[in-house]
């Protein structure tokens, strides 16, 4: 079989596709052909050596793929079921604890590979009449999305939700939102990708380009009130917008650093307005059975902006650097 190996400290140039022989399941374990993954900005980060890994780490944490063979042990799959990952393995269900992260791709091999063993109990179903490819844009930006708006945010109807950017998660969170009964704000870069948010069903659409204070403008679409949730991917000085353009009581998830790992705020700010923040990383395994469920009641569908095969996946990191993408960048195994 073919697989991408990541060779250190790390960088598109060290992305290798090399031969590898195929793996056999333990008892525990099943056997996947791998169909589709898709990028997150971690798998970028793992790539370029800024998390650094073992040696020939093979990268890609999100996948869609059909169950092969199964171990003797194993009853909740069969030969033939459609499956997806999840980010942390070990994460089942209840609150995180550190022994649960240990992440797909980054401490552990990964979904760059034609065949992959896992745990049996490391996988959940995908949502009803999703392809393989669709399903793999789920278990990072689709679970990220879900947890931060439904779980932690436990948004309702007809509240107001701001999202930020065309990104993956941001997204996931608009069509969760509105399908949810939300009213969405969502910022952008460019006039174009502004139509295209609204043909998702953004109900406004601020250019942070022209208003580099977007917070303002958010709090003049809000009648000065604000938003009830703020979907946070960029970190940096975005934070402080956030925070200006949050309603008094408002829940801020923070799930980026797309702009820095850093951000000066003024304190008083946070707990002036009475806000709640979530840092999200992520989900358990009953999370994502929860999104599914969900999804299967909805006619929500990913939207994949372009497809590269796996051995281009350094041109596929260069098109996400580039941010030439609107959505989940899809990669074919």
């Amino acid at each position: 079989m073919k697989r991408i190996e990541i060779e250190k400290p790390g960088g598109l140039d060290k992305l290798k596709f090399v031969d590898a022989e195929k793996p056999k399941p333990l008892s525990d374990e099943v056997l996947l052909k791998v169909s589709h993954s898709s990028l997150n900005y971690h798998d970028l980060l793992v790539a370029i050596g800024f998390i650094p890994t073992e040696d020939k780490r093979v990268p890609l944490g999100d996948a869609g793929c059909t169950v092969e063979e199964i171990g003797e042990s194993v009853n909740e799959w069969k030969t033939g079921d459609q499956v997806m990952s999840v980010s942390f393995p070990r994460w089942i269900d209840g609150p995180p604890k550190y022994e649960y992260f240990s992440f797909i791709g980054d401490n552990e091999d990964g979904y760059g590979s034609e065949y992959m063993t896992i745990k049996a109990n490391a996988l959940t179903p995908i949502p009803n009449d999703w392809s393989l490819q669709e399903a793999a844009t789920l278990p990072c930006a689709g679970l990220t999305a879900w947890r931060a708006i439904m779980e932690e945010g436990n948004l309702q109807p007809n509240e107001t939700i701001l999202v930020q950017g065309s990104g993956g998660v941001s997204i996931f969170a608009l069509q969760l939102a509105k399908a949810h009964g939300a009213n969405v704000i969502a910022t952008t870069s460019s006039d174009e990708k502004a139509e295209k948010l609204k043909s998702l069903g953004a109900d406004e659409v601020v250019n942070y380009k022209e208003h580099p204070q977007w917070g303002k403008e958010v709090l003049k679409l809000t009648a000065n009130e604000g938003v009830d949730h703020v979907v946070e991917v960029a970190g940096g000085d975005s934070f402080n917008e956030s925070i200006r353009c949050a309603k008094l009581g408002g829940h801020i998830s923070i799930i980026g650093i797309l702009d820095g790992n850093t951000s000066e705020i003024l304190l008083p700010r946070l707990f002036a307005k009475q806000l709640r923040t979530s840092g999200i990383s992520m989900g358990s395994q009953k999370s994502q059975r929860d999104m599914v469920d969900f999804l299967n009641g909805t006619d929500i569908r990913p939207i994949i902006s372009d497809t590269f095969k796996l051995e281009k996946l350094g041109e596929a990191f260069q098109f996400q650097m580039d941010n030439k993408h609107f959505g989940k960048i899809s990669i074919e195994i």
